[in-house]
């Protein structure tokens, strides 16, 4: 690869970092905030169907992205992403710990109580996230590379849905599990708030997979990739 393509290739992979990045920080941030998705009044084990957490609107996107760093630069690089993920959450938290502690003067337009409810529960939803994350994002990475190798990397839309179905529900139940055992959310809530977001999850993942299509299919004409081959950064 020449030295522009070579430099072009970790432009582009700054950029995916960034958005990586942006993405699963305000997730953390906006969680606690819940809507009603669906229009059809379906209930179950107890829940609105897609009764779900604003947060989880731009977290498949981390997905979509470890996927495509996966498929064009190769296992390594996506976990260097998942760990700066992890680095930047915790850092965000160490943040809006340090602004919630500080007073704030008489005029200031957000007061002390509103920016606590607000962000007073960031510190163990960021922990609940990223034990979540952690072995989502993991299992992800490892089951995507699994299947690119044992079909010598044909069947992109295989390993894109098969990786993200079961990463999905390894996130959405652990984070569940988190949050209700610190009393965030009621158990009898557990259920009905685990089928709504991992069949929230499951479509999205199916939606997107025509979106890594186009990004594979943009990088392979870009770099001149052949099938299963990865672009080397070092």
């Amino acid at each position: 690869m020449q030295l522009k393509d070579k430099l072009l290739a970790q432009r582009i992979y700054l950029f995916l970092g960034a958005l990586f990045i942006t993405s699963l920080v305000v997730s953390n941030l906006i969680f606690q905030k819940f809507f009603y998705w669906y229009p059809l009044d379906i209930e179950i084990f107890g829940s609105k169907l897609f009764e779900i957490s604003v947060g989880i609107l731009p977290y498949p996107i981390t997905f979509l992205i470890t996927d495509l760093i996966s498929e064009i630069y190769g296992k390594k690089r996506a976990n260097d992403i998942v760990v700066a993920g992890i680095f930047a959450s915790f850092f965000s938290m160490l943040i809006i710990n340090v602004a919630n502690a500080v007073p704030a003067t008489s005029w200031a337009p957000v007061q002390d109580d509103t920016f606590t409810t607000v962000f007073g529960s960031t510190a163990i939803a960021v922990f609940a996230s990223m034990m979540a994350y952690l072995l989502a994002q993991f299992v992800d990475i490892q089951i995507y590379h699994f299947w690119k190798n044992l079909t010598k990397g044909k069947h992109l839309w295989l390993r894109n849905n098969f990786s993200t179905f079961l990463s999905q529900f390894v996130d959405t139940a652990t984070v569940l599990v988190l949050l209700c055992s610190f009393g965030k959310i009621e158990w009898d809530k557990f259920l009905g708030l685990l089928a709504a977001g991992f069949i929230f999850k499951v479509i999205i993942a199916a939606l997107d997979t025509p979106f890594l299509y186009i990004g594979v299919y943009i990088f392979r004409r870009r770099f001149k990739l052949k099938v299963n081959e990865e672009i080397d950064l070092t």
